[in-house]
């Protein structure tokens, strides 16, 4: 039966909020729908409340009247999995447990026609392992949308080794058809989003395990200065520690232990002291009265007028340095060494300011590294563990003298924001090296699917893929750690000088 015709029957079977959400789409999309959930009088509440949204929506302009009518009388409720038989696709939206959706799978291949179409909505489980337990595997694949249905107009659609293709062409036209966007990804863990997602809070977490800067200073360093709509820690406090910790264990081991996945000690622990997030009013912040309680942020201090020395080479890479500095006024020096009582000024890239600081020839006490890759929004200074307090102000207090607000963090070999873009990137990266998905697909899977402010590849190509491979070599020298070692994908496209985002797999 094709995807688009009237005829399609979609049965819904878990009628949470995710099923609810499927089941919204799907009827406004003029898709007659089934609802089923194991809960006595579940699927009726589901319904009610469905009603009750769609007439909400028309209550505030954004369906008509009779757009809400016809959606809610295409929705139905079945007494028990014999009511699906009509049905042509079935998507289970239970609870994450591999052996309970077996059994429902095997219950609903004994139900349904032998050409109806059973996709699952896991997260986070494999689609072979859930169709191994049917004898016609060839009819499951993964059918992953995100929460809430509505808004996330993103479906991850996955087939199994053994998943026939037209399963694929009508779960991909179907979810056309409910207005959403889908992209194919293979049956690994993670699959796109929740795969290309790990660098982002894993990294900040390391950040602050590192005592490079304290969270909300990480926080604004992302949002302000790289563009993030939230930063890690008000991620991890949306979204609950108890749905986060589980989720990046279950990835670091179903890759076996990968170094770039790799949970932080810090979330375990805090997840132990039962500081989830906003559910529980504390979280990396507090909620007293629902809200965010805003820590203070760093103040900038007194002006003092000292001459800035920078590398003429530093002037020639980042000329738009030298624009900030010459704003205020201040005396810049490009000479060989600095003056006596010059602030020594390093940008550098994937490297630490103690390592910029010897090669430069500079005095560690006079020495405070900027991050020249992320200027706008919000500036970041990094000290040497023998800079002066005295440099220290004084180098704040000039980079903020034309009102753009500079966070002062401690000595880290890449910043914050080049080590977490960087990390993102080589994560896509990979994820297109394994042909999980082709890069278009990642970008658009992970730009609707996290909301970041570009896809990974598309922040790889705005970087440059040098600039992103340099700095990846530089953490990996610093910390000799496998977490950084660069994708071969995105090495090759470095060396060759190519877009990560417009090259195939």
């Amino acid at each position: 039966m094709p995807a688009n015709s009237q005829e399609t029957i979609l049965g819904v079977v878990g009628a949470g909020l995710m099923g609810r959400g499927i089941a919204q789409i799907a009827a406004q999309a003029d898709i007659a729908v089934i609802l089923c959930d194991s809960r006595p009088g579940g699927a009726q509440e589901a319904r009610d409340a469905l009603v009750s949204t769609l007439d909400s929506l028309a209550a505030k302009g954004k369906i008509t009247a009779q757009v809400a009518k016809a959606a809610a009388g295409r929705l139905q409720v079945a007494d028990s999995l014999e009511d699906l038989k009509p049905c042509t696709v079935v998507v289970e939206a239970i609870f994450e447990n591999l052996q309970a959706k077996q059994q429902l799978f095997r219950a609903l291949e004994a139900t349904v026609s032998k050409d109806c179409i059973l996709a699952t909505n896991t997260s986070s489980l494999s689609i072979t392992s859930i169709a191994a337990a049917l004898a016609k595997p060839e009819r499951v694949a993964g059918f992953h949308f995100f929460s809430p249905v509505p808004l996330m107009k993103i479906v991850e659609v996955i087939p199994g080794p053994l998943t026939g293709e037209r399963v694929v062409e009508t779960l991909t036209a179907l979810t056309k058809r409910m207005g959403h966007t889908p992209v194919r990804a293979s049956d690994t863990p993670g699959f796109i989003i929740n795969h290309a997602g790990r660098g982002y809070v894993t990294e900040g977490l390391r950040i602050l395990g590192e005592t490079v800067a304290p969270h909300a200073e990480i926080d604004r360093v992302l949002k302000q200065a790289a563009g993030f709509r939230l930063g890690p820690f008000e991620l991890l406090d949306m979204t609950g520690l108890d749905v986060s910790q589980p989720v990046m264990e279950s990835i670091y081991d179903q890759y076996y232990q990968e170094p770039r996945f790799r949970p932080s000690p810090i979330a375990r622990q805090r997840l132990a002291a039962g500081l989830l997030g906003r559910k529980s009013k504390r979280g990396f912040y507090e909620y007293p009265n629902g809200e965010k309680l805003e820590l203070p942020a760093q103040p900038v201090p007194p002006r003092a007028d000292r001459p800035v020395w920078l590398g003429v080479n530093a002037i020639s890479s980042f000329p738009e340095v030298a624009q900030i500095l010459s704003a205020p006024g201040v005396t810049v020096e490009t000479g060989r060494k600095a003056s006596a009582d010059a602030i020594c000024l390093v940008l550098p890239v994937g490297k630490d300011a103690t390592t910029a600081a010897i090669e430069a020839g500079c005095d560690p006490e006079r020495t405070v590294g900027l991050d020249p890759l992320f200027l706008s929004g919000r500036r970041t200074l990094m000290t040497t563990p023998a800079t002066s307090a005295a440099v220290r102000d004084a180098a704040h207090a000039l980079l903020a003298a034309d009102g753009t607000p500079v966070s002062v963090i401690k000595d880290s070999a890449g910043f914050i924001a080049q080590r977490v873009v960087a990390t993102i990137v080589n994560i896509a990266s990979d994820i297109a090296q394994q042909g999980v998905a082709r890069p278009q697909d990642i970008d658009t899977a992970v730009k609707l699917g996290l909301g970041y402010p570009s896809g990974p590849l598309a922040m790889g190509d705005n970087l440059g893929a040098g600039r992103v491979l340099a700095i990846l070599d530089g953490l990996f020298e610093i910390y000799r750690d496998p977490r950084y070692r660069p994708s071969p994908w995105l090495r090759r496209r470095a060396q060759l000088g190519l877009s990560l985002l417009k090259t195939e797999i």
